[in-house]
């Protein structure tokens, strides 16, 4: 327990020489299966579907088979493409299919909870995981230490946009259907 306290002293200390910006922070790398679960989708659906048979159960399977696929894509892509992004004016988080931005000047509270880094914004609460093992009180601190500094420049709010996922999902919806219409020369 005595080197918790002198762990936070540490981190203040490096805090308060806040890295360039915008800064990465670190997290940790997407597990191999998660880079095989997001690119499989992309080979097996078009293959699977180019495959079956042209009848009504066909187009429903066809229908299923795309809608799964897409999933997998959607929550296997949140965990390959998720990065966060520290700037001036904003936390900047992509998941899968969206880019967030919180401002500074909305987060109420930074705080460490369980290996990961939980900002409180009025009832909303927003955890950024997967943060580099023994990392998280340090990218707490450079938070704070960028949030103080933010706080005599302008507010810049956004709202959620679309993410390389969403492109992403749309190029797998293309494949996996076109592959069966092409198949069968409805297209």
């Amino acid at each position: 327990m005595s080197g918790q306290p002198a762990q936070q002293g540490k981190d203040q200390e490096v805090a308060e020489q806040i890295p360039a910006l915008p800064w990465r922070v670190p997290l940790d790398p997407a597990p191999w299966w998660a880079w095989a679960l997001f690119v499989a989708p992309f080979i097996a659906m078009p293959v699977l579907n180019s495959w079956l048979w042209m009848g009504a159960r066909d187009f429903l399977a066809v229908t299923l088979f795309t809608i799964i696929g897409a999933s997998v894509v959607r929550v296997a892509g949140g965990v390959v493409l998720y990065r966060v992004d520290l700037t001036e004016t904003a936390v900047k988080a992509r998941t899968s299919l969206l880019v967030r931005s919180l401002a500074w000047q909305d987060i109420d509270q930074i705080e460490v909870v369980d290996d990961a880094v939980v900002l409180t914004s009025g009832k909303d609460e927003n955890e950024i995981n997967g943060i580099a093992k023994g990392r998280p009180g340090y990218v707490a601190a450079v938070m704070e230490a960028v949030r103080g500094q933010a706080d005599a420049s302008p507010v810049r709010r956004a709202r959620p946009h679309p993410g390389l996922g969403a492109l992403l999902v749309l190029i797998y919806l293309i494949l996996s259907v076109g592959a069966f219409l092409v198949r069968w020369h409805l297209l």
